[in-house]
């Protein structure tokens, strides 16, 4: 490859290297999937979240608002949570790992051989979160909570005058909580060194009608909070930065500093670069925060119980159209300035530069607005609660999420950053003010199972299960939302404090764990000249595993 055809192509991919930073705003809403409905009502997630035809006290304004109906009187709900995100990952090179000959990667390699780029010894490099990070809308930034759970309250109302058909009900929760945070230092940090997702649910009136002793429909209108932010380093393990690399490396020591007209024409001032990129060079960072703060949606329920001993219950919960605005700052490495100030100050550098209409200089730092269109997923499920004999019964639910609807991210910019001004050049999803990000996400089903077995009068013990389907095709997982087919454990116990009023204790655990082969994902470790979106981790073995655990408790009681 000639030297001008490197610069045609390399130059130009390596700065679109930094515009797959952009990708990064979208997948941080992947975790959405992971962390739905966790943070809702404690004896849900001891049942399994299998209540739609058996929704527990207020929470019915999410689970099923028909469920409202059957609450005679008036009702309140005061819930606490506790939960605490652990998520691992670990990253090693198979047999033959280079990238264009190189191998010493600090993410794998813990005796690099000095300046010739080989690594004499391999090791696994291991990633842990920290702590929860959650983003203070009034502070207008994202804070890292001390190591340990994060606590959280809820708080639901119903009314139901004597002898009315109808319940009304309001309730504060939250259908989506995930964050967290590593150490600067941690080989994670190219997927997120600081990750916060929200949906809150601050004002949901809601209606149950009990049109006759077997049948009962209801309706709630919820007003929700919508928030994420991420912070997150950036590199590119790709062959064209690696041939960067093997130019600095063995082309440019007898010109540093010495440069001429001469040495400039043939090199397009390349050589001038203090410091240099290569495959394993950090070339950027990136802050963002959008947020939106009236995110509407509505829930509509039915419920047939026709005897004491048998329900079954439908909920669909609508999208929800969100406007995200926010802010975005991105950090450039000083190599990254280094060598495209030095191509662009140079004569022959500039004039390519020019002609391929890219930018001339990089600088220190960009800031700007940024807004996107997002939907939060449709919902649909169904299930049925039977009780099999006088102490036990058992829940069995199925459910579906229109994550399918994310086939793609379409972010706007408010001017032109410079990663917009190259990634034109080789995305046709791309603008000088726009980027749309392709997904390919699919609508997964799931299923929950929950038990109930009735101790004594006062005290029952339940226990549940659920497997979540994954949205994420195979060729798109990653370790910034490590989430394949996820596995739900809960129990709990509940005890009646006399007639009006009920203690219910749970402790939840959800483990989501997978293997991403080197190669085998696009948005993680694939090789390749064109492997620009996007690969911090191109060649690469992963394995991934998330935990979530949650205690939680709740009091019940009529007033």
């Amino acid at each position: 490859m000639s030297l001008s055809r490197f610069w045609k192509q390399g130059a130009v991919r390596c700065v679109c290297l930094l515009g797959v930073l952009l990708v990064l705003m979208a997948r941080e809403s992947q975790a959405g999937a992971l962390a739905t409905d966790l943070t809702v009502d404690v004896v849900a997630d001891a049942m399994g979240n299998a209540v739609t035809a058996d929704p527990p006290g207020v929470s019915a304004i999410n689970y099923n608002p028909a469920g409202l109906a059957l609450l005679e009187g008036r009702h309140i709900d005061y819930q606490v949570m506790s939960a605490i995100f652990a998520i691992h990952n670990t990253f090693s090179a198979p047999p033959g790992y280079n990238v264009f000959g190189y191998s010493d990667d600090p993410v794998v390699c813990q005796e690099p051989n000095g300046n010739v780029g080989y690594c004499k010894n391999f090791i696994t490099g291991q990633s842990n979160v920290q702590g929860v990070s959650l983003y203070v809308p009034v502070l207008d930034k994202t804070i890292n909570l001390p190591p340990g759970p994060a606590i959280a309250p809820l708080l639901g109302v119903s009314v139901q005058e004597p002898g009315s058909k109808l319940t009304f009900a309001n309730g504060l929760y939250a259908p989506m909580v995930a964050g967290f945070y590593r150490d600067g230092t941690d080989p994670g940090v190219y997927l997120g060194q600081q990750m916060a997702l929200e949906r809150l649910t601050l004002f949901s009136p809601s209606v149950g009608l009990k049109v006759n002793d077997h049948w009962s429909v209801g309706a709630s209108f919820n007003i929700s909070y919508q928030a994420l932010s991420l912070d997150t380093q950036f590199r590119s393990p790709n062959e064209l930065l690696g041939l960067m690399r093997l130019i600095n490396d063995s082309v440019c020591p007898p010109f540093k500093n010495n440069g001429n007209i001469i040495t400039d024409l043939f090199l397009f001032g390349f050589c001038n670069a203090q410091q240099s990129v290569g495959p394993f060079t950090p070339l950027a960072s990136l802050q963002l925060t959008m947020q939106d703060t009236m995110s509407p949606s509505y829930n509509l329920g039915v419920l047939w119980k026709p005897n004491d001993s048998f329900s079954w219950g439908a909920v669909y919960r609508s999208e929800s159209r969100m406007h995200l605005i926010g802010k975005y700052e991105i950090d450039y490495g000083q190599g990254t300035q280094d060598v495209f100030n030095a191509v662009g100050g140079s004569a022959t550098g500039s004039i390519m530069l020019s002609i391929l209409g890219l930018p001339t200089s990089i600088p220190a730092k960009e800031t700007g607005m940024v807004s996107m269109n997002l939907t939060y997923p449709q919902h649909f499920q169904t299930g049925i609660s039977w009780r099999l004999w006088n102490p036990f019964k058992v829940n069995f639910d199925v459910s579906w999420d229109d994550y399918g609807q994310w086939s793609s991210f379409p972010i706007q910019f408010d001017r032109t950053p410079r990663v917009l001004q190259i990634a034109r050049l080789l995305s046709p999803n791309a603008t000088l003010s726009s980027i749309n990000m392709p997904l390919g996400f699919q609508s997964p089903w799931s299923w929950g199972v929950g038990t109930e077995t009735s101790l004594t009068d006062r005290l029952v013990f339940r226990f549940g299960f659920e497997q979540r389907g994954s949205a994420i095709p195979l060729d798109k997982r990653s370790t910034l939302v490590p989430i394949t087919t996820a596995h739900m454990w809960g129990t709990g116990i509940g005890y009646k404090l006399d007639k009006d009023s009920d203690l219910d204790f749970t402790i939840m655990r959800l483990t989501s764990k997978d293997t991403i082969p080197a190669n085998s994902s696009t948005n993680f470790n694939s090789t390749g000249i064109n492997n620009v979106i996007y690969n911090p981790y191109a060649g690469l073995d992963g394995t991934t595993l998330a935990q979530v655990t949650l205690l939680g408790m709740a009091y019940r009681t009529r007033w």
